[in-house]
């Protein structure tokens, strides 16, 4: 592993399965023995659940990938309800985003484990504030960053993109990885051998559909089997 020991996982939109690919990330590290913890700089929505505990599906599934319990170590300094554009939502709460805030709490889980996880919100350039944004706080950061695609019609241009204005920011892509949405886009094969004609970095992988079973509830996290069934079709980058 890298000096670094961690990386930056980002997306080409929202909702197109960062936190599944970033927790599976993690059990693939655990698997081989390192104290992997996944962190999160800030999160949009979130609900209640039957103990009446405020709670956020991304932060909950990082969590139980990390194997941490509840309230041992906070995984995201900033928590906020609506799930919105995470700047506006703070605005509107007269709360501002700050990036030394984000890193003092990341330096806080990277000094509690062996490897950290980060998984980006929205975006790669989703602002955080009214001057910087998700790229500002991943070169502060300074992580090799793996690339979600989330598999629909528009993807292989927002990749592209997104690699570009990574590569802008002079940080490293250690590589990318599909994720097949609920509904398998039609010529998926063909979208994926483009994208790997077209990004230098390494692909790690495809994520299936996840099986009905294992499909996640609103107001929850991704249960433990999910995944793992998502970990069975990725691999680590070389780091």
């Amino acid at each position: 592993m890298s000096k670094t020991s961690g990386f930056f996982v980002v997306g080409t939109d929202t909702e197109v399965g960062k936190t599944l690919a970033s927790a599976a990330f993690i059990l693939k590290l655990r698997e081989q023995g390192l104290n992997a913890i996944g962190f999160k700089p800030v999160v949009a929505g979130t609900y209640q659940n039957s103990d009446g505990a405020i709670l956020n599906e991304d932060i909950e599934t990082l969590r139980i990938a990390s194997e941490v319990k509840p309230g041992q170590l906070e995984l995201c300094p900033y928590v906020l309800d609506i799930p919105a554009a995470p700047h506006v939502v703070a605005a509107n709460q007269g709360i501002r985003l700050e990036l030394n805030n984000i890193l003092q709490a990341f330096k806080q889980i990277q000094s509690q484990s062996d490897f950290i996880v980060v998984e980006g919100a929205g975006g790669f350039l989703v602002p955080l504030n009214d001057q910087e944004d998700l790229g500002h706080l991943a070169q502060k950061m300074d992580l090799p960053v793996i690339l979600v695609v989330g598999m629909k019609l528009g993807c292989i241009n927002h990749a592209l993109l997104t690699c570009e204005a990574i590569q802008s920011r002079k940080l490293k892509i250690a590589g990318w990885l599909a994720n097949t949405l609920s509904i398998e886009m039609p010529l998926l094969k063909e979208n994926i051998s483009t994208l790997q004609s077209r990004i230098t970095a390494p692909f790690l992988g495809l994520i299936p559909a996840l099986p009905k079973e294992l499909l996640k509830p609103n107001n929850s996290p991704y249960s433990i089997k999910a995944l793992g069934f998502a970990a069975q079709h990725i691999q680590l980058p070389s780091l």
